[in-house]
């Protein structure tokens, strides 16, 4: 007999091997037509996997993430089967699954046009509404590397070709198609009904771009017809948030082919970054960090020593001068602890915490460049803080503390904490790991922060925190983090005198808040959707006259607004004032200040709050006092 035990903790009796469909039959025939896949012992399998002995079984449908991965990979697959159906000359190489959705690449001998992507879609449904079985076969790894040459599927063939010889490789079949996958996969094509594809894009076959360039059709898939279109909506208003179109259209800054992957910052998009950075100052200097800067050109020597060189040598721009390499600095760290090890340090000197807006420079490849979220010069809030392992817990409760008042600041109240704990290959004793790990997470705990760990997922020389906010259309970003590392301080020699009199090392905790200024501006921007808050929009006022009459009025008013720190904006040109009010709110301007014959004669001004909300006439010290008040507090 064989004995099924399932969630609740019920069990369930067999006379022989069950499968997965079976079992789900048995308890209902609703289970059975939603079944998607089943868990067998913690592992995801096809409905039709075998149960050959006593197992732990959970039935999977569509409301359980481990159903929607499952609908995606299989969504996958009916892509390439529908182009496969109208190009046959097609090759298909891989199609996992990814964030939302999933893509497949394609070979082919021409770009694949939006027009195409509409009959491909529209092939995907005829051919999911035919609801044909998805059936796993076995074969030999020679044996399916010579069946899909005879398909003249070589990409197919040298994946399996790159498989150890002595395994079995699993092909999924639904009609005419069939490919190679490790599933599982859906039951059959009736199951996939919510999905749209959205963009062709280019990908390098293997991601080396010394190989053939390759099209990416990209998809998505749900559930559920309401998620779906959920989706497809925040993706539109994702698109109108987009800030390389905010970034135009407000005049903030613009990227040229002349330098790609850098940013030309525009006076006001400059003005925007000021403000990020001048706050951030400000807040170094409130909780005890010295600000620091290193150079930008370092010796490659350096770079050997801890380890980048060697590592990290493809992603570093490179110069030669006087028969010496160097390298521009990819990050911070090592510029840190030569500032460090100037001098002698004792444990009363500790913990000391130094930060740099410290600007990198990495040799990100062209495809994966996105405005100014993904450059290849950018300005960290970069800080290091050199402790004892003592010190460890305090400082990241406090580090917790601090990012979060930041976060909340610039608007961010969701945050997620993710404490990534050692690795399979690692450095170090498991002691100092687990003290390590234990001081991470009770750091967070006496912030009053819930968090989940990410096995493994720490660096080979220390664990780190992530933090990861989460915007208004509730897409993750992670800005945050916080890393042991006790290997550079050892590679470059760092010192302090202990209370015992003898030398030990410190650990170096990296730190950072918003990353990089680059990234983290364009996600304000998004956020925002480019109606920046009042404390940090380029431009605040924009103070307008109706006519000539009241040219001089409105330039007193605007001198007083300027003289108390105010970003004014002063509008004299001979429009229509309606015309004037529009152009300004086209840029999202927080308040406009009219001026008319009344409001001159009266000494006050006329205000519009953002979004077309008229507050009437006040007098001007009323207007100050109320703008003062939000940049003090923060708000929009």
């Amino acid at each position: 007999m064989i004995h099924i035990t399932l969630p609740d903790g019920s069990k369930r009796e067999f006379p022989g091997p069950v499968t997965v469909a079976e079992v789900a039959a048995s308890i209902g025939t609703g289970l059975a037509k939603a079944a998607l896949a089943g868990k067998v012992d913690g592992k995801v399998v096809d409905t039709s996997y075998q149960m050959t002995v006593d197992s732990a079984l959970s039935i999977i449908t569509a409301k359980d993430s481990d159903g929607l991965e499952v609908i995606r990979h299989s969504t996958a697959h009916l892509l390439a089967y529908a182009v496969k159906e109208l190009f046959p000359d097609a090759q298909v190489t891989i199609g996992p699954v990814i964030e939302h959705g999933f893509f497949y690449d394609f070979s082919y001998k021409r770009p694949f046009t939006p027009e195409d992507l509409v009959a491909i879609e529209k092939k995907m449904i005829e051919l999911a509404n035919k609801d044909e079985p998805v059936v796993r076969r076995v074969l030999p790894r020679d044996e399916a590397v010579d069946y899909f040459k005879s398909l003249g599927e070589q990409y197919k063939a040298e994946i399996i070709a790159s498989i150890p010889a002595n395994e079995d490789v699993s092909l999924y079949r639904e009609g005419k198609f069939e490919d190679l996958c490790r599933g599982p996969h859906v039951p059959s094509t009736g199951k996939l009904k919510h999905f749209k594809l959205m963009k062709v894009a280019g990908a390098y076959w293997r991601g080396d771009h010394r190989n053939e360039m390759l099209q990416r059709i990209y998809g998505t898939a749900w559930a559920t017809k309401d998620e779906l279109q959920q989706h497809l909506t925040m993706l539109e208003e994702a698109e109108k948030r987009d800030h390389r179109k905010l970034g135009r259209e407000l005049d903030l800054f613009h990227i040229d082919e002349h330098s790609p992957g850098t940013v030309f910052w525009h006076p006001k998009g400059w003005t925007l970054w000021q403000g990020v950075e001048q706050y951030m100052r400000k807040v170094y200097q409130d909780n005890g960090y010295l600000e620091v800067k290193g150079p930008q050109i370092i010796d490659k020597s350096l770079w050997e020593k801890t380890g980048h060189w060697d590592k990290y040598r493809e992603n570093m721009f490179t110069t030669e001068s006087e028969k010496r390499d160097y390298a521009l600095k990819p990050m911070n760290c090592p510029g840190h602890i030569l500032i460090y090890k100037q001098g002698i340090k004792s444990y009363r000197d500790l913990p000391l915490r130094f930060g740099e807006f410290g600007q990198c420079h990495r040799n990100e490849p062209s495809g994966g460049l996105h405005g100014i979220m993904r450059v290849r010069a950018f300005t960290q809030d970069d800080g290091h803080i050199f402790c004892t392992e003592d010190q460890i817990q305090e400082e990241v409760k406090a580090f917790t503390t601090l990012l979060q008042k930041v976060y909340k600041d610039f608007g961010f109240t969701n945050i997620i904490y993710k404490l990534s704990t050692r690795p399979e290959k690692r450095i170090g004793t498991e002691e100092s790991w687990d003290r390590a790990e234990n001081a991470l997470a009770e750091g967070l705990r006496a912030s009053g922060c819930d968090f989940e760990y990410l096995p493994g997922e720490g660096a080979f020389y220390g664990p780190k925190i992530e933090y990861t906010l989460k915007d208004a259309l509730g897409r993750p970003w992670q800005c945050g983090t916080i890393q042991v590392d006790p290997n550079l301080p050892e590679r470059l020699d760092a010192e302090f005198v202990g209370e015992d009199g003898s030398r030990h090392r410190p650990v170096m905790l990296h730190r950072a808040i918003v990353g990089s200024l680059e990234r983290f501006i364009g996600i304000l921007i998004e956020e925002s959707a480019g109606a920046l808050p009042v404390w940090l929009a380029p431009v605040q006022i924009a103070v307008l006259n109706i006519t000539d009459a009241q040219a001089d009025y409105a330039r007193s008013v605007t001198k007083t607004l300027q003289s108390l720190g105010l970003r004014v904006n002063l509008d004299l040109r001979n429009e229509k004032i309606n015309y004037k009010i529009r152009d300004h709110s086209m840029q999202k301007l927080p308040y406009l200040v009219v001026i008319g014959d009344k409001e001159m004669a009266a000494g006050a001004v006329a205000v519009r709050a953002r979004g077309g909300q008229d507050l009437g006439a006040m007098p001007l010290e009323s207007f100050i006092e109320r703008i003062t008040a939000d940049i003090a507090n923060k708000s929009s």
